[in-house]
């Protein structure tokens, strides 16, 4: 089953949820009908009143109090902004009484004395608005929890498929590994004397050695991604004319966190795909900056009309996979921003991470 199939099912529920908790709200205000009462005209715009109020509160706390407050990690405020709401529909709900002289009019149909009405009844009917405005806000808060955890086990589910999906492919195509490093070893061997091409196999070995074992983890050391990172940059080179400009800033003293795997690779590989070019000068320029634990990383590399632009790689890891597994392992924690200058001469991607 798709991702967008099991995503329309699961929205389905959700909806058929809303649907029930305004009927039931609905049926609550109705009571009068099932016991047979007469109501004035001014009752039933009352209930309409207050069903739209209600709606109101609902979609206010789903749509909006919950994405920006409880699920950027701020209870508080999120706590903070339902006692207010609650609080304006309380007094939303006194002004509508007073607009339409609903007690007046109620009192009238009933054949009530006004000296009979009581100030308790208004508390009463305040105290009423108060837990159905907190029924309608409590149920709109487990519907968006559950609606989000739903989500992301979606999304996880996709990304576990595709990854075994990857890992099945991979083993099809990959050689031995333990054949592999003995067959570099041999290699290595037989460079003699050429140190370039001693450090060129050193650094395809390590390389290997990272992404045969060192992926496997949910995270790593940052201090293996950055060294990952220098060897693929010291293969690549090797390769490059004079024209290419390569530099990579970073941390005289990094501070060890952990990072996801692969993190900084497609967007390197990106850069070499559309910023070399052994006929023009051109470049590619990176940047590893850390503050406590705040990573930010920053490529910039030259573009070329006659190249094309996509932002997919030939190996089919691309940026929009990468923010895919940025959202599972760092949801809400990091900024990803990628584009082209206005001479359409330079692309650049920034990433700030929150390795908390």
């Amino acid at each position: 089953m798709s991702f967008s199939t099991r995503t329309f099912k699961t929205n389905k529920i959700y909806i058929l949820a809303q649907i029930l908790i305004f009927t039931g709200l609905a049926a609550s205000q109705s009571l009068p009908l099932f016991w047979g009462m007469k109501m004035p005209s001014i009752y039933w715009i009352k209930q309409v009143i207050l069903m739209l109020m209600w709606a109101s509160a609902f979609y206010l706390t789903l749509k909006l109090c919950m994405p920006r407050l409880l699920f950027k990690a701020r209870p508080i405020l999120f706590f903070l902004s339902m006692i207010l709401l609650i609080f304006g529909f309380v007094t939303l709900n006194h002004h509508v009484d007073g607009w339409l002289d609903y007690r007046g009019i109620m009192n009238a149909h009933f054949h009530v004395d006004p000296k009979d009405d009581k100030p308790e009844k208004d508390l009463i009917g305040h105290f009423w608005i108060v837990i159905l405005t907190l029924l309608v806000i409590g149920s709109a808060t487990i519907i968006g929890i559950g609606k989000k955890l739903r989500d992301e086990a979606l999304v996880r589910e996709d990304l576990e498929r595709e990854k075994l999906e990857s890992e099945l492919s991979f083993l099809k195509a990959q050689v031995n590994p333990h054949f592999f490093f003995n067959v570099l070893n041999s290699i290595y061997a037989l460079t003699g004397e050429n140190t370039q091409a001693q450090e060129a196999v050193y650094n395809l070995s390590r390389l290997m050695r990272h992404v045969l074992y060192g992926t496997k983890q949910q995270l790593v050391l940052l201090s293996k991604e950055v060294n990952f990172m220098e060897d693929y940059l010291k293969l690549m080179k090797l390769r490059l004319t004079e024209n290419v400009l390569v530099t990579f800033e970073k941390p005289d003293d990094l501070q060890e966190a952990e990072a996801m795997p692969m993190l900084f690779l497609p967007f390197i590989e990106n850069a070499f795909k559309h910023g070399v070019s052994s006929l023009h000068p051109s470049y590619i320029h990176i940047k590893l900056e850390q503050h406590e634990h705040i990573l930010e990383f920053d490529i910039k590399n030259s573009m070329f009309p006659d190249q094309p632009t996509d932002k997919e790689e030939s190996n089919g890891i691309g940026l929009v996979n990468s923010q895919r597994r940025l959202d599972l392992i760092y949801p809400q924690k990091y900024s990803l921003s990628a584009k082209s200058d206005e001479n359409q001469s330079e692309f650049s991607v920034h990433l700030k991470l929150d390795l908390s």
